[in-house]
């Protein structure tokens, strides 16, 4: 099964179609003895005078999808509840919620860009893309998106990994932060790592990418080598940042993030350089 977003419905609507629906972040999702899944149009009736900012999302494994905002995630709806996305994680399907993340960050959109930051008029939907414009001076908005470098940063055998106050438990996770103005990837990366650990890197690699909707990042994950300096965290984002080594590594990120994506690359090459060493 794969998403692909889309801005047409290639299709007439069917009943058949699925809803992403959107209440304060959350996710509609339909309760039945298999476990959750996203409801279609027939599964709706009694809430679909009650939708707005309604468009065409994409495709899930070729069945049209359709997001819409709802007003009340409390509401009760027989069948029907709302749930977090992240809560979903595991849950459903990695494609159904990267749908769902996708479906979130459209409605946020339409949700903040009401009226247009230059003169104030109300926006309107652009009718040729996935676009809003100003019907008094035409200045065009799309879809807000912010990039983000994530980095696993490989000294030897060990690779580093840091703890944020924000993070449950004691979790921790490779590193991460937003590009700046003027930026490029790489010295972002320099940049980041070295503000919140000390640590300096070198040989930075492009490794993959992600969306990530929590609210509207691009994550693009890096893998480096450690070039110098000591672990001296910034205390404001990092509470705490250690070398681990592939067979003990502390509680991670789920498989769904790249940040996990990034631990487990590193792991399998820390694997691929044992056997490498055993044949030798």
């Amino acid at each position: 099964m794969a998403f692909n977003p889309g801005f047409k419905c290639p299709t007439p609507e069917d009943e058949n179609d699925l809803w992403f629906v959107i209440s304060n972040g959350k996710l509609m999702v339909k309760m039945d003895r298999n476990g959750y899944s996203i409801p279609r149009k027939k599964d709706m009736e009694e809430v679909m005078g009650q939708l707005s900012h309604v468009q065409f999302l994409g495709t899930l494994d070729r069945t049209p999808c359709h997001v819409a905002a709802f007003p009340d995630e409390n509401a009760f709806l027989e069948g029907l509840m709302f749930s977090s996305i992240r809560r979903l994680f595991g849950i459903m399907e990695n494609h159904v919620t990267l749908a769902a993340g996708c479906a979130a960050q459209l409605i946020r959109w339409h949700q903040t860009h009401t009226y247009c930051g230059s003169c104030g008029s109300v926006m309107e939907d652009k009718q040729e893309e996935r676009a809003k414009i100003c019907p008094n001076c035409k200045t065009v908005y799309f879809p807000r998106l912010s990039p983000a470098v994530i980095v696993a940063v490989v000294k030897e055998d060990k690779v580093l990994l840091a703890r944020s106050g924000r993070f449950p438990g004691n979790m921790f996770s490779v590193l991460a932060g937003f590009v700046e103005i003027g930026e490029t990837l790489e010295a972002c990366v320099e940049r980041e790592v070295f503000e919140e650990t000390g640590i300096k890197v070198k040989n930075i690699n492009y490794f993959n990418s992600q969306p990530w909707p929590f609210p509207d990042s691009l994550m693009l994950g890096f893998i480096a080598d450690y070039a110098g300096g000591e672990i001296c965290v910034d205390a404001h984002e990092i509470v705490e940042a250690k070398w681990f080594s592939a067979n003990n590594l502390p509680d991670i990120p789920g498989g769904i993030s790249i940040a996990r994506h990034l631990i487990d690359e590193f792991v399998n090459q820390q694997k691929t350089r044992l056997k490498t060493d055993d044949s030798q």
